[in-house]
Order: structure tokens, then sequence, then C-alpha cells
């Protein structure tokens, strides 16, 4: 794991969530990039110079967040970009090859009752880079349960599992594996990856209406460090396709989610 990005919005919150980066990123030897995105759009006729003002302002910022973080010796750079978020997810991936995205579940977002934000929710629902959700005000722990959660054991890639994989040998993890039956499944769907299997000792088959149902039963038993879903279109996060926010009522607000890329189902 060589580069974290870490997404800062307007919130006065925003250091908590990178210091939790860096100190992820100081096991693993990783650097940390802090990204601002901001929207301007200069007319003809209108002041040249006002992009360029923005994206300063815009480096000041990430600035005063970077000083409230300990930064451990870790490498922080900042990264700017004018226009939407995806768009500069997409492009700072392309440019430096991000390994992990670690955001926090509500963004510039004032209704408190909602777990993921619009901007938090788009990142999951449409950047196919590994993410991880982590509260507000979480302290750095080293996970030694995971619970890693899935509705078919199809996976195309292997290679999809590596930040998993590296979380579990970093922290010597202890893995289950939760497979939740769901209606109209398959039995291909029973049938899981071997490298998937390799991380645990331990399955379980439960069978649920939805795979976030089957967490939520499963849940209570295991009380993991980190939860590892599938971002699959009739996933965990399948409400999130519906639309980009979740109520915090009906989700998971205590623990870090790592969601790992499927790009095909």
């Amino acid at each position: 794991m060589n580069n974290i990005l870490v997404p800062i919005g307007t919130s006065p919150d925003s250091f908590q969530t990178l210091q939790y980066a860096v100190d992820f990123a100081s096991e693993f030897g990783a650097k940390v990039y802090v990204m601002d995105v901001f929207s301007v759009t200069t007319a003809v006729g209108s002041l040249a110079n006002v992009e360029e003002k923005v994206a300063k302002s815009s480096k000041e910022h990430l600035k005063e967040v970077i000083d409230q973080v300990d930064t451990k010796g870790v490498e922080v750079k900042m990264a700017t970009y004018n226009g939407d978020i995806i768009d500069g997810l997409k492009s700072i991936n392309k440019e430096l090859g991000i390994d992990l995205i670690i955001i926090a579940p509500k963004s510039n977002d004032i209704q408190e009752e909602l777990y993921l934000g619009n901007t938090s929710g788009r990142i999951i629902k449409q950047i196919e880079i590994p993410t991880l959700i982590v509260p507000k005000g979480t302290i750095f722990k080293p996970m030694k349960k995971i619970l890693t959660a899935f509705g078919s054991g199809i996976l195309k890639r292997s290679s999809i599992l590596a930040p998993l994989v590296m979380i579990k040998n970093k922290f010597r993890s202890e893995v289950s594996l939760l497979l939740v039956k769901r209606p109209g499944y398959t039995e291909d769907d029973l049938k899981v990856n071997t490298a998937l299997m390799d991380l645990s000792t331990q399955l379980t088959i439960t069978e649920n209406g939805t795979t976030y149902l089957g967490v939520t039963e499963y849940f209570q038993k295991e009380h993991p460090d980190m939860l590892c879903v599938f971002r699959r279109k009739r996933g965990f996060f399948k409400k999130l396709w519906e639309k980009n926010t979740i109520p915090k009522s009906e989700f998971f607000a205590k623990i870090p989610v790592l969601v790992l890329s499927v790009k095909k189902d």
C-alpha cells in the first residue's frame, strides 16, 4: 500500500479523518495525499486569475487542516482540483495510482441523522477504488477482528482482496466470513472464491432478505473492529444505488467499513 487519498471537505472536523489516515499510513509506510475540490467557471471577459486565487485559497485550507495533525513522519502532500469531485478522484488516481481512499461517512451535509452524505455517497457509488469509511472522531487502532460480509462468493479477480489481505497480514487480524443467502441467489453464489476462503477458517452462512440485514443480525454476536463489504450492484450498499444517502439508523456508525471494488458481478 503506497498511496492513500483523503478528500477534505469544509467540515471543521476534517483533521480527525486525516489524523486517522496518517496513523493508518504510518503502519504501511504509505504516502498520504490530501485533496480539496472546488468549482470555478471563468466566463469570457472575467478576471483570468480567479481560478488561480481560488486554488490558492484551497491550498491554504488544506495546509490549515494538515497543521492540526501529528504527521508522525508520514509524507503528506496536497492536491487540488477544479471541477467535480468524482472527476477529480479519477484524475488523481490516473496520475498517481491510489491504493485506498479514506473518508468520513458524512461530508458537507447538515443532516446529522445521515450516515453517508451526498459527497461520500457518490464516492462509494461511482469510484472503483477501495475505500475505508471512518466514523468521525475514530482513533486509529489495529483491526484485530474483521467481519467480511457478502451475498455472493463469486470474485472475478482475487486481487480485489488486496487491501483486506494487507490489513490482515499487518495486524494479524482474525477474519470471519459471512455469506448471506438472499432471495434469488444461485448455486454459484454459494461457491466462495478460494482466495476469500484462504483468509479465514470461519465461514457462516445465513439467510436473509438483503446482505445488510444479514450483517445486522450477525454483527451483534461478533463485535468486529472493522466491517468489510463489496461494492456490488446487488450488494451491501444496494440502497445506495437508489440514492446517495443512507440514514445512520440503518447503518453502523461506530467502526470503520472497508468497501472493496467489484467492477462486474
